[in-house]
């Protein structure tokens, strides 16, 4: 006796199944599965996370513009860490294509990393420029701590010299304040991430929209339902 089709697993039936809603969920399922082995492979990679940003200022034009797309490394990763002041001695640089808003020359690496240490706000992605010790940023900046200098290519003063919307003056960057170093930028694709949400909501309307249509249309074709003959 063939297997009645109360033996078939619920699994089986959901992957076979011809139910338009049934496939779409499938579909659904699939997608998320192929991006979630593309972030596990891009974690694998860089050693960090996230290992993509998206440029959002001018602060780094023209070495990063508006739009780019930035792939993101740990710090140890490729090489150790480089200021721009180290990177100036050994002619070691990164994204250093055109000189900064002053017309200096800029070496080393740009760094992404969370300002003063604080996790709910967006990390910035500016060049690590010089390195203080603990005495050092006491004189200079006030600081109780050491860590690394940074500045956009573009900006006119170190954002040491400056401060942020809701955490006052910036502090020298904490090793452990670094989520990692560009390596790569893409221009433009990087307006995608920063629309992301918008995009994927128009997918997904645009699909349900679709499948409904085929649906309706699906019903307009069927033949109509035979009436019952008439005795004689």
């Amino acid at each position: 006796m063939g297997a009645s089709k109360g033996d078939t697993s619920l699994l089986e039936r959901l992957l076979h199944s011809d139910d338009r809603w049934v496939s779409l969920g499938r579909d659904l399922v699939w997608v998320v599965g192929v991006v979630g082995l593309i972030a596990l492979a891009l974690y694998l990679v860089s050693g960090t996370w996230p290992a993509v940003v998206t440029i959002e200022s001018e602060s780094m034009v023209p070495n990063m513009n508006v739009g780019d797309l930035v792939f993101v490394v740990a710090p140890d990763r490729f090489g150790n860490l480089t200021t721009s002041a180290e990177g100036a001695a050994t002619g070691v640089g990164r994204f250093n294509t055109y000189p900064d808003r002053a017309g200096s020359a800029v070496w080393g690496d740009v760094i992404i990393y969370r300002p003063n240490g604080n996790i709910n706000v967006h990390p910035i992605i500016h060049r690590a420029i010089d390195h203080v010790n603990d005495s050092a940023a006491a004189a200079e900046f006030g600081a109780e701590h050491g860590g690394y200098v940074t500045k956009g290519d573009h900006n006119a003063i170190r954002d040491q010299d400056g401060g942020y919307i809701g955490l006052g003056r910036l502090e020298p960057v904490k090793p452990e304040w670094v989520i990692g170093k560009a390596v790569l930028v893409v221009p433009l694709v990087g307006y995608l991430p920063l629309h992301l949400i918008e995009v994927a909501l128009v997918l997904i309307g645009l699909t349900i929209v679709y499948e409904l249509w085929l649906s309706r249309r699906e019903k307009a074709k069927a033949p109509p339902p035979r009436g019952k003959g008439r005795r004689k």
